[in-house]
């Protein structure tokens, strides 16, 4: 039983849903952020349903583009770890409609924690501020050091939105003098067991092969992480120097989307009717990208691969990864389960 305390934003999403989970397996006095109460008791009885001792756990209701409670939240916290972030697939027509409450989420967040003198945080940011905008056929991994080009045709909103959240954070921990107190993970496209109905936009794409609503797959290419490594990592960050001050990324070997489709229909034979295990051609993407804003995003980044730094994956966790397939055949086990597909 550990007398410190994390407060986790946006605990209803994917990833903090696990998060929460850890932190409460391993003892933690747990604060998790949400826009209404009604949420909070959904998240604890999800929680409960999955062995979790949750008298440990409260609530608190924030908004990332509102600064009403942010400081009251952070009060007699140790740690923040900020998952809260808006996550699509089909870009807005105002690209500040994701945009500003990534950005001004994250300024709340961490300058409330930095007034509230907390010990460290942890910023959950994606792989895609790094790795879009550069050359197209760049092979050699992306580092830490590398930051998303803003004017990149590959950038969507979406993109941008996470990028610039990011580098707002290390600048506000940087002018406050405490940059080695901050840590950010850097999730490629994240898949694993879902604990509950509500299956975000990961579990959306899997479901939509497993029901066979996509005609075939486009030629892109996924770095997956397993949620349960990914949420692992943060705990990790909490208390290990090798993050701080660093920028960490949770990417597992990047694979073209059509190897998702066929380790889902070897591992589910009775669905494996539906799941379209051909490739679909890059003009027939780009032809369908013009009426179907899911699919522009996927046409914008036919053939592409993104190889991401991992030097500090396996030493931090002590292991190796879970294997792709794994994270894969995991969520599809869990749609079936949940009876979504």
């Amino acid at each position: 039983m550990s007398d410190q305390t994390i407060l986790v934003t946006g605990a209803s999403g994917f990833l903090a849903s696990h998060i929460l989970l850890q932190l409460l397996e391993q003892g933690y006095a747990v604060r998790g952020s949400v826009r209404n109460a009604a949420k909070g008791d959904h998240i604890r009885e999800v929680l409960q349903s999955h062995g979790a001792d949750t008298s440990r756990l409260g609530f608190v209701e924030l908004d990332l583009t509102s600064d009403a409670g942010w400081d009251a939240a952070m009060d007699g916290v140790d740690y923040l770890l900020h998952t809260a972030s808006p996550f699509v697939t089909t870009s807005p027509k105002d690209p500040d409609e994701i945009i500003k409450p990534a950005v001004e989420g994250t300024r709340r967040a961490l300058n409330a924690a930095l007034r509230s003198n907390v010990n460290r945080i942890v910023l959950t940011s994606s792989m895609v501020a790094a790795c879009h905008g550069h050359e197209k056929n760049r092979t050699t991994p992306y580092t830490e050091a590398d930051w998303t080009n803003p004017s990149g045709k590959d950038v969507t909103p979406y993109i941008l939105s996470k990028t610039l959240a990011e580098q707002e954070a290390w600048s506000i921990m940087e002018a406050a003098n405490r940059r080695e107190d901050l840590t950010v993970i850097n999730p490629s496209f994240i898949l694993g067991p879902l604990l509950e109905q509500d299956i975000g936009t990961s579990g959306a794409i899997i479901k939509r092969l497993m029901k066979g609503e996509l005609p075939g797959c486009p030629r892109i290419y996924f770095s997956i992480a397993d949620v349960r490594d990914a949420a692992e990592l943060h705990l990790l960050a909490i208390h290990d120097p090798a993050t701080f001050g660093h920028r960490v990324f949770a990417a597992g070997p990047s694979i073209e989307f059509v190897e998702v489709a066929k380790t889902l229909a070897e591992a589910f034979p009775a669905y494996a009717k539906k799941i379209p295990t051909r490739r679909l051609p890059d003009f027939v993407v780009r032809l369908v990208a013009m009426f179907d804003g899911d699919v522009k995003t996927a046409a914008m980044n036919l053939g592409r691969q993104h190889e991401m730094d991992k030097s500090l994956l396996e030493p931090l966790l002590g292991r190796p990864l879970i294997d792709t397939s794994e994270a894969i055949r995991s969520m599809g086990q869990s749609l079936i389960d949940l009876g979504q597909v």
